[in-house]
């Protein structure tokens, strides 16, 4: 069924969802580290609908919600499964179901030296796009504290 032909669309993204294993460490690395601003926390969510949504009876969760600047729409939101904590994930970028969340910075080289100086550890220096669309500009990857 092509997108003309069905009775809804997407309108936009709300958010993107990480689960993280220490709301708190996650949130002193969105927050301060990271700049994000903080919209609000929700602690020992049980809400019925919760349990039904995620599938765990009784699951309880932490939440926290970042505005990543003032003018974005869309928010992150993390998570801790306070009740029915999964393992680690293996993180890496070549894994299927693997994601990765893309900020844009002003000035990346800037971003890069004050985030290292932080202690945020990053898998390479800043690296030229050298083709598509992006090309001419810089990427570089970094990890939350849970290697997301």
């Amino acid at each position: 069924m092509s997108a003309s032909t069905r009775s809804w669309a997407f309108s936009e993204i709300h958010h993107l969802g990480l689960t993280v294993a220490d709301l708190e460490r996650s949130v002193k690395f969105y927050g301060e580290t990271l700049g994000m601003e903080l919209e609000r926390r929700r602690p020992n969510v049980d809400a019925d609908y919760v349990a039904k949504q995620t599938g765990y009876p009784d699951v309880v969760l932490d939440v926290a919600s970042f505005r990543v600047s003032p003018h974005s729409k869309q928010t992150l939101e993390v998570v801790q499964y306070m009740k029915h904590a999964g393992p680690p994930n293996d993180t890496a970028t070549n894994r299927a179901g693997t994601s990765h969340l893309c900020l844009l910075v002003d000035d990346l080289r800037s971003c890069y030296a004050d985030l290292k100086d932080k202690g945020v550890k990053f898998r390479s220096d800043p690296v030229e796009i050298t083709a598509g669309p992006n090309q001419g500009g810089l990427v570089v990857y970094f990890y939350d504290p849970d290697g997301y």
